[in-house]
């Protein structure tokens, strides 16, 4: 029998039972791969644009949708799924990670009468959790980088990865296991831009339309200011999404990294392809980010729903 206390017991009521730990953080974790499945093909597009004309001023894509029918036209359908596995798997590790970092981080620095930490530690530790899950995510993101821009490479450049483990054995095989590593701090700095931005934005966005006397607080709020907050951290995020995407695709030339760090990225960019190309790939970027979002999200409240009726109802 579950042992909570009835009204008649002392006056008092058990307090409601909620899902364990480990069980929030599974599902947080197999909601984002839910929410991936939908949107890879915008991560390969993104990817492939970033990529393209890479040193010099001509595109290989006009616009997001002329690299898509490229790639249905050159890869067929199953083309704009390369990388899914890689893709997972960085939702396994990164938002798992994340998800019980804040949550462990939150719950330390809530106050004894139950008060929240303020807004400014709030995103003090959504970035600290965020580039915490990056570390960890960094090996699936190189090998999602690779995965998704081998369709571009010649045949005899192709790296050829059969999936995601077949991708990490094979770069800690053949080029060391700090390559898996490779482009980390970007990808932390990302991460770090990514949660200030998307905090700040959110919340500032949220209050603007609650403001306006158009909107209440209700779902289509939360996805106006989601859709919103989605256009300033894409803006912010992308030059630094660029510098992780080109160091993690990048090859040795004659003993030696075409790029030395982050920087040595962005300056190439622009000085080569020009100051807007930090931006490149930023349809398909915003398009995922804003889906991905609310498509985690649903698929959340809806294992959560199903856990409550299945293991905590009665």
């Amino acid at each position: 029998m579950a042992a909570t206390a009835s009204p008649g017991a002392g006056g008092m009521v058990g307090k409601p039972r909620t899902s364990p730990k480990s069980v929030k953080f599974l599902f947080g974790g197999l909601a984002g791969m839910g929410a991936t499945v939908f949107v890879q093909p915008l991560d390969l597009v993104k990817n492939r644009m970033q990529l393209s004309g890479e040193g010099a001023k001509t595109r290989e894509y006009k616009t997001s949708f002329h690299a898509l029918t490229s790639i249905l036209r050159a890869e067929g359908l199953r083309g704009i799924y390369t990388g899914l596995s890689a893709g997972l798997l960085r939702q396994a590790t990164y938002t798992t990670t994340r998800l019980g970092i804040y949550t462990v981080l939150f719950e330390r620095l809530t106050g004894a009468d139950g008060t929240p930490p303020g807004f400014l530690l709030k995103a003090l530790i959504g970035m600290t959790a965020g580039a915490t899950g990056a570390f960890v995510g960094t090996p699936a993101e190189v090998a999602l980088i690779r995965m998704t821009a081998d369709g571009r490479l010649p045949a005899d450049q192709r790296r050829g990865y059969k999936n995601v483990f077949n991708a990490l054995i094979r770069i800690a095989r053949e080029e060391g296991v700090p390559t898996l590593w490779r482009g980390c701090i970007p990808t932390m700095a990302r991460a770090v831009v990514v949660n200030a931005a998307q905090l700040a934005s959110y919340s500032q966005s949220k209050q603007f339309l609650l403001d306006s006397g158009y909107f209440s607080d209700n779902i289509l709020c939360h996805f106006c200011a989601s859709m919103i907050s989605g256009l300033v951290t894409t803006a912010a995020s992308m030059p630094v999404d660029i510098a992780k995407t080109r160091i993690q695709n990048m090859r040795m030339i004659d003993g030696k990294p075409e790029y030395k760090n982050g920087l040595d990225v962005l300056v190439k960019v622009v000085r080569y392809e020009g100051f807007f190309s930090l931006w490149k790939g930023f349809t398909p970027y915003y398009a995922r980010l804003g889906p991905h979002t609310v498509l985690t999200f649903i698929f959340l409240e809806q294992m959560n729903k199903a856990y409550k009726h299945l293991f905590l109802s009665g």
